[in-house]
């Protein structure tokens, strides 16, 4: 796991994926570097996909809308695709309210969806011997 020096947000791998959380609202200096860290971390892990989960948080101000943009454009630029998942619908409005469209910005409903975009997929397979009575 890495975390970004100013950001502080966790960074996790999980294959060529990478994963990670906006766990409360970040100031302009904070989203740059986090923006600047998860960029860093796609070119140096070569990862195909970022999922970042916000649904912890309450508001999204215009800049960090547009840092999330702008991350996505150069994430794909490096060969990644992002999706951002868990938005609640009162930062949907809020969005919607005041003009930004998060352009070009592909979102889930929440984490297990934006995995499953991603290629992930929840396997319920049992291991060899449990009892199949334990999911009922």
């Amino acid at each position: 796991m890495s975390v970004g020096p100013e950001a502080g947000v966790p960074i996790l791998r999980l294959g060529d994926v990478l994963i990670t959380g906006l766990l409360n609202e970040l100031d302009d200096k904070a989203a740059l570097a986090f923006a600047d860290e998860l960029t860093e971390r796609i070119a140096a892990d070569a990862a195909r996909g970022v999922l970042i989960d916000i649904s912890r948080l309450e508001i999204i101000d215009s800049f960090v809308a547009r840092t999330l943009m702008e991350l996505t454009t150069m994430a794909r630029l490096l060969g990644a695709r992002v999706i951002v998942a868990g938005m609640r619908p009162s930062v949907a409005i809020t969005l919607a309210e005041l003009g930004l469209k998060l352009t070009g910005v592909e979102t889930a409903l929440n984490a297990e969806a934006g995995m499953a975009s991603l290629g992930w997929h929840q396997n319920l397979q049992l291991p060899e011997g449990a009892q199949r009575d334990a999911l009922r």
